[in-house]
Order: C-alpha cells, then structure tokens, then sequence
C-alpha cells in the first residue's frame, strides 16, 4: 500500500539508492528484524517470557525502519545513487541509537513524566531525534511536506503570538522538544500508532500479493469476464484496476502493475494514447478509496474518530461503487461512440483458467474480509491473509517462494514500511502541534465565524483547501490537517463524523488526476507515451464523479451508511441513477439511447446532479428534468423521423407520377 505518494513525478527506481554488499544486508536484516518484532507485538506473543510496552514497541519500530530512509533515499535528487556518503551512515546511526535509548528508558518515559520533566540527556537526544525525523520526512515526502511539518514543529513557540484564527498556546522551547520527542502526540502519535499497529500488516499483505503475482490474476480474471465485450480492453482495466487496487491501496503501484499489460491492450483495440493512461490513472486511483484494504488514510480516520476500521471501509463500499460505475459507464460509452468492439477469444484467457490460477488471490482476499468484519481482528487480519497466501503458494511451481523470492519480499516490505514511516512520523508533528497548542479548536471556530455558520460555504473551502493542500503534501498529511482544523467545523453543523472526515479523503486523493500535479495520471501518460497535459484533462473528464460524490454523502449520509435500511436503499437508488447520468452526459451517450445532443447532456447533467442531492424535492426535481428531456428527446425524433418518412413518401410519389 502507498496511497502516500510523494508529489513528485520521478520515477520511483530514480528516487532510491540500490543497495548492494553490507549495506544491502542490514536493510533486509532490519526489515526483517521489525516484520518479526511487529508480529510478535501485534499477536501479543512473549519474547522468552518479556512483552512489549506499548510506546517501547513504537520507540524500537522506528529505531528498526527510519534508519533505512537514510540507506535508500539520497538528500538530494541528482545525487549519485550508487554510493552512500558518510553523513547518511551517520544519520542512519544515529536513527537507530536514539530510539533504541528511549525504548530502552519506556517505563522512565511513562512513570517518571519524561515528557514534563526529562534528564539532560533526554532532552538533547529528544532535539536530535526530531531533526532526523523531519529530515527522513523531506527525503520521503518532499520539501512542501517538510516546510508544513517544520512549521508546525515549531509552532509551541509562538502560537500565543499570531492571530487570533491561528492563535493558541505558547510553551518553551526544551519543553516543546520534550513533548515532541517524548510525549504521545507527535513523534509517537496517532500516525505512528497506525502505521505500526493496523497498517503494517496490510503492507505486507499488499506486498505479498504483488510479489507471488497477484496482479496478473485480477487482470486475467478481469479479461476472462469482460475482454469480449464492447471496449473490453478499457472496461478490464477498470475492474483489475478494482480488485488489484483495493488491497494495494495505491496508485503508482497499481499503474504499473496493471497499466503495463492494459495500456498496449487498448492502443492495440484503438484507444488514443491519453485515454488509455486516462483509465488506468482514474480506476487506479480508486483503489485508495476501495475497501476492504484503501490507503493509509482509511487507518489514521479510524484512529481519529476512535472506531472500529471494519466500520470506516463498510462506510466507504457505496461512494467507490459510485465512482467505479462513473468510470465503467464513460469507458462503455467510449467505446460505444467509436464503434469499438472487444478483444479476440484467442487473446483472452478461458475464465475456467483464470479462476484456477486466481483462486488463492480470491481466497486470501475472503481470508482478509472475515477477520476484518466478522472476527473482528483488524490489526491480525492480514497476517492470517498473508499466511494462507504463503502456504498456497508453496504448492504451485509458478508462485512457490524461492529464496530469492523471500529476500524480494522481505526488501520490498523494508522499502514500503521504511518510506511510510517517516511520512507518518514527520506528519506527527502536525497533529502534536495542533493539538497541544489548541490551535486545531480556535481555528474551527473560526472557520463557523467567518462562514456565518452557512454550511455549503464551508463545504467549498473545505473542498479547495484539500484540493491545494493535496497538491503538494501526501493524502495523510492532508487529511490530517484538515480533519484537526475545518472537520469539527462540519461536525458541529450537523454532518455525520463519518461522512465529514471521509469529505476529506475523497478530496485528498482529487490531485492524483487533476492538474497541475495529477502524479498518477503523469506515471500512466509516460507508461502510454502520451502527452501528459492531454492524459491529466481526459483523466479529470473521465473521474469527474470524484469531484461530486464527496458532496453526496456529506448531505446524504445514508450513502455511508448512516441511516434506516430503507433511506439507505433509497440514496443508493437515486444517486445512484445520478451518478449514472452523470457520466453519461459528460461523454455524450447514453446506453440503449445513443450519441446525446449538447442541451440533452446539460438537462441530464443537472438532473443526475439533482438526484443524487440530499431533498425528495430535488430528487423529484431531478427526476422530471431528466424524464422530461429524455421525452422531449424521443418525440423530437419521432418527429424528425415522420418528416423523412413523409419526404420519401412524397418523392416516391413524384416518380410514379413521372
């Protein structure tokens, strides 16, 4: 998983240093050494009699993979990748030590308030330990992230001192250290928290997937269903991108994983170069809003608002169906406007193949599901998926784990863990500053004041702030500042907590396809040798429901599943046919009906829009613009087509008569 992509369009292997020789050897034992330690930490498993003290495992998760950043991640771009200079030894060291030193000083952290009150030591370790974790976070996630986390790291010291909307407590400087460095806020705060408790687990799984090969099993159960049929190519692309993407949880790996094989497909069938990337980029996208897996964010909004994970992804399953039927319907219509047929029967694999070769994929991901939502092990689940993955594995030749296999799996697990780490431990730093200066609660009410308590104004800052914050932070830090400043803002207008935190991770993840950034759909355009200005637009086109269903669920929180089972069957109902329309219009055909002409798509377009709307009085708004334009529509043509035959008629006439 890695729906925190850094917000760069360089190439992943021209970011990070190939390791080779020693230094290759402590990067696996490392991330061997932390897999090992997590599991035994997450089952609650005894080390020769001695368990773990919860902010001691946090203190030794980061001791095991922030140094790695330091190994992989050179300081700067367009530094040599082969060689890894003294000071990132250094720092990698001392990445390693000063965590090892205060897990080893866990219960004098605790009972001796080290966090109030640290010895010298601490306190100079505390400042060390801070500059590495926001040089790792820079390195990881960029310099736009750095300079937010930055500011935010040193706002204790003079939050009393700004404006009133930004204003809050203002504390000393070893004491803002100490907090940072020592207390449950920040550095080992919520983000961390996630990541080494819930996330790791659907890391790994996501990783062990990819590397038995289970992307190629959803692209050909994929093309064994829908290869056939009109713009197969495209419509296979979807549903891969789908099913691939909700386990993964992320974008570029989802594009290169599917992309490769779907793009040359759709070229081939005669798709433009642009569209192709286009579909790839949006569908996989998606796949950070999918359950049962979706991207970090999914974990941090758990943590948040203090419930289950099994009932954010339940919460998520009707707003990515919406999105997944956009993307499906425009793909169809596509197709359908070009006379596009589907692929060959002797390019596609036999669906009786698929399921053979795909099954344990199937399984794991039943595996996955039932411990999630009916054991009810969110942290566990995954382990279970990842285990019966393994043990499938070792009976087919193809997928059997060699010992270069599990050297790659256990790497791939170091890098993703390694990369996700130090995004989330520099994202601490956001929400220890924000919290213990109070500014997350002046900033909210000031948000009501300024809005005059109107809440479609705070919808649309809510909405263009996420989209500019999206642009050059990760989706987490992202979702994170918003959720601490503008989502109480929401909550205490009315909307459901769900809906309103969930608000921000759909528009979070809009910058994934939208100009000027768009990284997902930039990676699909070099995959497809198109233009990127071209695959950024169509792909905006193409995943224009994203920009709307936020707002649907928001207003409509049954579509979340906040509500009676009969309003939820009848928001599913409208909005759905909503959505439909909507993506039907912005192509130009709709199905059964045809190329649509420009004031059909307009009246269709607001209809949809109205439907998916929150009131029955916009529904049944909705219902008749759209009733009626199809109407108007059919006796138009009734019309246009009594005058031809009448025309015929009349000449036909004419020439008997001559």
């Amino acid at each position: 998983m890695e729906s925190d992509t850094p917000k760069t369009k360089q190439d992943e292997v021209g970011r990070t240093r190939i390791l080779a020789g020693l230094y290759r050897i402590i990067f696996i034992i490392f991330s061997a050494v932390g897999v090992g330690i997590a599991i035994i930490y997450i089952f609650h498993f005894s080390l020769f009699g001695w368990t773990f003290i919860d902010i001691g495992y946090f203190y030794m998760f980061i001791a095991l993979f922030l140094p790695l950043v330091f190994l992989i991640f050179p300081m700067y771009t367009g530094l040599s990748l082969k060689i890894i200079p003294w000071y990132d030894i250094i720092l990698a060291a001392l990445c390693f030590l000063i965590p090892l030193y205060f897990f080893l000083n866990a219960e004098n952290i605790i009972f001796k308030a080290w966090e109030i009150n640290p010895p010298t030591l601490a306190k100079f370790a505390g400042l060390v330990l801070c500059i590495l974790v926001l040089e790792a976070g820079r390195r990881t996630g960029g310099n736009v992230l750095f300079l937010i986390c930055f500011f935010c790291a040193i706002l204790p010291l003079f939050a009393d001192r700004l404006p009133t909307f930004i204003g809050g407590a203002s504390f000393p400087f070893w004491f803002t250290v100490s907090l940072h460095a020592m207390g449950r806020e920040t550095i080992i705060g919520l983000p961390t928290r996630v990541v080494a408790t819930i996330l790791i687990g659907f890391l790994i799984f996501g990783v062990t997937l990819s590397v038995i090969g289970g992307g190629k099993a959803f692209l050909d159960l994929a093309n064994s269903l829908l290869g056939r049929r009109r713009g197969g190519a495209a419509k296979s692309t979807v549903v891969a991108c789908g099913l691939f993407g909700m386990i993964s949880g992320s974008v570029t790996s989802n594009v290169a994983t599917i992309g490769s094989a779907t793009i040359p497909a759709m070229k081939k069938m005669g798709y433009p170069p642009h569209f192709a990337a286009a579909i790839v980029a949006c569908a996989s996208t998606g796949g950070v809003l999918m359950p049962p897996v979706m991207g970090a964010v999914a974990f941090i909004m758990s943590g948040f608002l203090s419930i289950p994970y099994s009932t954010v992804a339940l919460s998520a399953v009707i707003p990515s169906v919406f999105y997944y039927t956009g993307l499906f319907v425009q793909a169809d219509a596509f197709a359908a406007k070009r006379g596009f047929k589907g692929l060959p029967r002797a390019e596609l694999p036999a669906l009786k193949m698929a399921l053979k070769e795909g099954w344990p994929f199937l399984l794991a991901l039943f595996v996955l599901i039932w411990f999630i939502f009916y054991e009810r092990v969110e942290e566990q689940a995954p382990f279970y998926a990842s285990g019966m993955l393994f043990i499938v594995a070792m009976f087919k030749k193809e997928s059997r784990l060699t010992g270069g296999k599990i050297i790659r799996w256990i790497e791939n697990s170091g890098k993703v863990l390694a990369e996700l780490t130090a995004i989330l431990c520099i994202v601490g730093f956001i929400v220890g500053s924000l919290m213990i200066t109070g500014v997350a609660h002046s900033f909210s009410h000031e948000i009501l004041i300024v809005a005059g308590n109107n809440l479609y104004v705070i919808l649309v800052f809510a909405a263009v702030a996420s989209f500019i914050l999206g642009l050059g932070v990760t989706i987490s830090a992202c979702y994170i500042v918003l959720a601490l400043i503008v989502a109480p803002s929401l909550i205490k207008m009315g909307i459901d907590p769900i809906a309103a935190h969930m608000f921000f991770l759909y528009w979070g993840v809009v910058s994934e396809i939208t100009p000027p950034v768009a990284i997902g759909a930039f990676v699909a355009a070099s995959m497809a040798g198109a233009s990127p200005s071209k695959t950024q637009f169509q792909a905006m086109k193409i995943g224009i429901c994203l920009y709307f269903i936020p707002f649907f669920f928001v207003l409509r929180p049954a579509l979340v599943l906040r509500g009676s089972v009969p309003e939820i069957i009848y928001s599913f109902v409208v909005a759905f046919v909503g959505v439909f329309l909507i993506a039907s219009a912005v192509e130009g055909y709709l199905l059964r009906i045809g190329e649509l002409p420009i004031w059909l798509r307009i009246s269709l377009f607001v209809g949809g829009l109205l439907l998916a709307s929150p009131w029955w009085i916009t529904d049944l708004t909705g219902f008749l613009i759209s009733a009626v334009s199809l109407g108007l529509y059919f006796l138009m043509k009734a019309l246009s087509h009594r005058k031809l035959v009448q025309k015929a008629y009349i000449g036909q006439e004419r020439n008997i008569e001559k």
